[in-house]
């Protein structure tokens, strides 16, 4: 992984070329129409509270947990006994970008979703509010954490949502068995190369032409980088948006001349 140094000199370049965060100079509309309705909008779901309240109390919690990490690691949580508040620190999304990724899910209205990273369920719970008929199905590989994830759950009445505690690549084989297709898929886990197109494959036969991927993390090392590289030149996809933290694939037929954007979040 990069250090934080790297970080922001890329973030520092990845600015100084991007798109302005109000879609000035932007030609294609589908994107301008993102900008202005998805990313720049307010709109947030009205339990936003009691996620922002499980988070609040997370960054709280001394309590010292034992985590199984099947990832490539993070910045800030180094070694198998963790304190959960570093962990809710380090691993959750932002408020900001769990309300995008919630955004998109409503906007384009995501039904059936799939995410790989539960974490402590911040993110799954905003997207389990994209729609009345939204269904998220959330993989976590930390026992510990799946199970502080499914109390959050239980005692908040998110019904609609599956837990799955596993490893990606066990987990993986019956998803793709038992969905016909997915409407949005987030990718928020296993940092690595090969791991990251992997489970791109995986789940490409069962993106439709409305289908959206989202890919966390696609500037934290060389090898995130390179994977989004990889992702962004496959046949299937037609658009990309990089927002440096997440990047978003589109696989829409009627984008005739495949398009790749960076616009500053």
């Amino acid at each position: 992984m990069y250090s934080r140094f790297q970080l922001a000199k890329k973030y520092l370049h990845f600015y100084r070329h991007a798109h302005n965060s109000k879609g000035h100079g932007v030609h294609s509309p589908f994107v301008f129409n993102f900008i202005q309705q998805v990313k720049n909008s307010k709109f947030c779901p009205s339990y936003t509270a009691q996620i922002e309240s499980h988070r609040s109390q997370l960054l709280k919690d001394n309590r010292l947990i034992s985590v199984d990490d099947f990832g490539a690691g993070s910045h800030l949580t180094k070694g198998k006994m963790r304190r959960v508040k570093d962990i809710a620190a380090a691993s959750p999304k932002s408020r900001r970008l769990a309300q995008l990724i919630f955004r998109i899910a409503s906007h384009y209205n995501c039904r059936h979703i799939i995410e790989l990273g539960t974490s402590f369920g911040i993110t799954t719970a905003y997207l389990s509010a994209a729609s009345e008929d939204a269904h998220v199905t959330t993989i976590e590989g930390s026992k510990t954490i799946a199970h502080i994830a499914q109390t959050f759950f239980n005692s908040n009445h998110f019904n609609n949502i599956t837990l799955i505690n596993d490893t990606f690549d066990n987990a993986i084989p019956s998803l793709t068995n038992t969905h016909q297709n997915i409407d949005l898929l987030f990718i928020d886990g296993n940092h690595k190369e090969a791991a990251t197109i992997r489970y791109f494959l995986d789940f490409l036969p069962k993106a439709h032409n409305d289908t959206i991927f989202i890919f966390d993390d696609i500037h934290w090392s060389g090898e995130m980088e390179n994977a989004w590289k990889s992702i962004i030149a496959h046949e299937r996809v037609t658009m990309t948006i990089d927002l440096f933290f997440i990047g978003l694939v589109f696989f829409r037929k009627e984008f005739l001349v495949k398009q790749d954007f960076r616009v500053r979040l």
